[in-house]
């Protein structure tokens, strides 16, 4: 007699998240690199040791949501206050098979608005200590990039 498993995709690939007690957890340097261009940097950017200028040092911990980065984005850039602005977050990390960085996206949220994106974090989206978080802003009056995940609720 055959035994089947009756736990799906989708449950394997939702492991628990452990929760982090941030009084007892020593911060990571998380190093961000802002455009206001609504594009995210290029990955050759990256290279050889190089990085872009528009770097912001944040401490923070593994369960912090992309909206807790929006939040600290904002205060290091007032024009980004500005109520439907569009954070595109993105890692930018080294390819394990070369001297070159990949990006992946990973979600966006926009200023004012509650999104699917909100709460998801980089412990959740593999985000490993050293890897880099490029975040691409777009103001309100430009159109930003389509992304079927956000919607407003």
């Amino acid at each position: 007699m055959a035994l089947e498993s009756r736990i799906t995709q989708e449950e394997i690939k939702k492991e628990p998240e452990k929760p982090i007690d941030r009084e007892k957890t020593c911060p990571l340097l998380l190093r961000v690199f802002t455009t206001n261009n609504g594009r995210h940097h290029r990955v050759d950017e990256f290279a050889r040791g190089n990085v872009p200028s528009s770097e912001l040092q944040i401490y923070t911990w593994m369960d912090a949501t992309l909206k807790e980065l929006t939040s600290l984005v904002k205060e290091v850039y007032p024009e980004a206050r500005k109520k439907g602005t569009h954070f595109s977050f993105a890692i930018v990390y080294p390819d394990p098979r070369g001297k070159m960085y990949r990006l992946k996206d990973i979600g966006s949220t926009v200023s004012g608005r509650k999104g699917a994106d909100d709460s998801m974090t980089l412990q959740s989206q593999r985000f490993q200590i050293g890897d880099y978080l490029d975040i691409a802003i777009t103001p309100p009056n430009r159109a930003p990039p389509l992304n079927p995940r956000m919607r407003p609720f």
